[in-house]
């Protein structure tokens, strides 16, 4: 932005036109993202050498965790882009790069043709989509924070979380799709795991268009004052606010933990613990996701009312008490319905951190930096603690400590409650206003 551009009036139909485009762009970006998950059952075998299921699994789960490291990267690299530029530029640029990603999986052979060029591949894609999904949850949350009123704020910001889900339960539907009414197994495990992935490249081109039409937020057409251009998006200025940055991973820890643990990996878990089909733990899934999504508005509209931190510490205090009981009964019971209603009941309580995280994290953070300071801390946790959960649960069971998982993901909810309890209330104490 220079002192020449032409700043327009933020409207309400601007408003919620802009929200919903950043959402739906949103979406995409998290389909392509976690189509890898879900459907990471069936190309295991076509990316790595015959084994055991549990042994392609940690291979393709480990690959998982590398996306996740470049999310820090990607996550400094847009941020920096979005506060120097826009947070719109930076979303367009974001989403070309989870298609092109998209893509390199979707056309590589399998191991059996170009052997050990096949992981690698697999690799390379998953570094770029890290690198665009790294970039996409600080400037997507900073922009729907920054376009929403002040009274409401937390109400719109959740549809972040709701398009990200729905991002996850449209790639499950997609799998659905294909399990009951086009394709075999074997067709699914031979070819049918790649149209997905196309599908995926595709969407995200139309999202690139719908992007560029979409109105900058007011909050950065209107710069602080005294604020230099190399200032704006620097690591330098961002080092000006410590603890809003260890306040950010603090608190995105146990969150982080809970939520991939209870959404990406609990697919693989009803399977490969708890003996259930792959069909009955997508259907289980794909329910638990649903509701999830549906209550993120209600879970913001409510912090609007109380604030953000009770909210938060509802979550570190019920994750702490619930965790391990859920796991418990969950690893022996095969009820449908009662592995649903747990699952469910997690994600209840986790929905006290997801629906609200985006715009806790904004709340922290002047204009000039906040795109980089939500997005680069943020991945920074998610990288380490989100990204690794699947991993890690899987290697606790390959080494017969399956039950120590559930005390790791409870230690990290404790370390983010002792966070909840000590900072403060965002609502009240927000910089977007300043």
């Amino acid at each position: 932005m220079n002192s020449t551009t032409i700043i327009q009036p933020v409207t309400t139909q601007s408003r919620v036109w802009s929200i919903i485009g950043g959402s739906l762009g949103n979406l995409v970006e998290w389909y392509d993202w976690y189509v890898y998950s879900a459907f990471s059952l069936y190309f295991a075998g076509s990316f790595f050498p015959k084994g055991n299921l549990t042994a392609q699994l940690l291979n393709t789960a480990g690959i998982f965790a590398i996306g996740f490291l470049m999310r820090p990267i990607g996550g400094w690299l847009m941020g920096t882009y979005a506060d120097k530029h826009g947070r719109k530029k930076a979303l367009t640029v974001s989403v070309l790069l989870m298609s092109a990603g998209s893509l390199i999986i979707a056309i590589t052979p399998s191991y059996k043709y170009i052997g050990i060029a096949a992981p690698i591949l697999l690799v390379l894609a998953r570094i770029i989509q890290g690198l665009s999904v790294g970039g996409e949850y600080g400037t997507s949350a900073t922009y729907l924070s920054e376009m929403a009123t002040k009274k409401d704020r937390g109400f719109y910001s959740s549809f972040q979380y709701v398009t990200l889900i729905m991002g996850q339960l449209v790639a499950l539907g997609v799998l659905i799709l294909l399990q009951r009414a086009f394709l075999t197994e074997e067709q699914l495990h031979s070819w049918g795991w790649r149209i997905p992935f196309g599908i995926g490249a595709m969407l995200a081109i139309i999202v690139m268009y719908l992007r560029h039409s979409l109105q900058e937020s007011a909050t950065l057409n209107n710069k602080e004052e005294g604020v230099s251009k190399h200032a704006r998006g620097s690591l330098r200025a961002l080092a000006e606010h410590p603890k809003a940055v260890f306040t950010v991973i603090g608190l995105t820890m146990g969150g982080t933990v809970a939520f991939y643990t209870f959404t990406t990996y609990m697919q693989k878990f009803l399977v490969n613990t708890n003996g259930f089909t792959k069909n009955e733990a997508t259907l289980i899934s794909s329910l638990t996701l649903f509701v999830f999504m549906l209550i993120q508005p209600v879970y913001g509209l409510v912090s609007d009312r109380i604030g953000r931190k009770p909210m938060l510490t509802a979550f570190g205090v019920l994750g702490t008490l619930t965790t391990i009981p859920i796991f418990t009964y969950l690893s022996v019971t095969h009820s449908f319905w009662v592995a649903f209603g747990l699952i469910m009941f997690a994600l209840l309580v986790v929905s006290n951190y997801t629906a609200i995280n985006a715009v806790v994290k904004a709340e922290l953070f002047p204009a000039h930096i906040r795109a980089l300071g939500v997005g680069f801390p943020y991945a920074i946790a998610v990288s380490i603690f989100g990204g690794s959960a699947e991993y890690i649960a899987l290697s606790f069971k390959e080494h017969g400590h399956e039950n120590w998982f559930y005390w790791y993901v409870t230690g990290c909810i404790v370390v983010s409650l002792v966070v909840y309890a000590t900072m403060n209330d965002t609502r009240k104490h927000s910089k977007i206003e300043e």
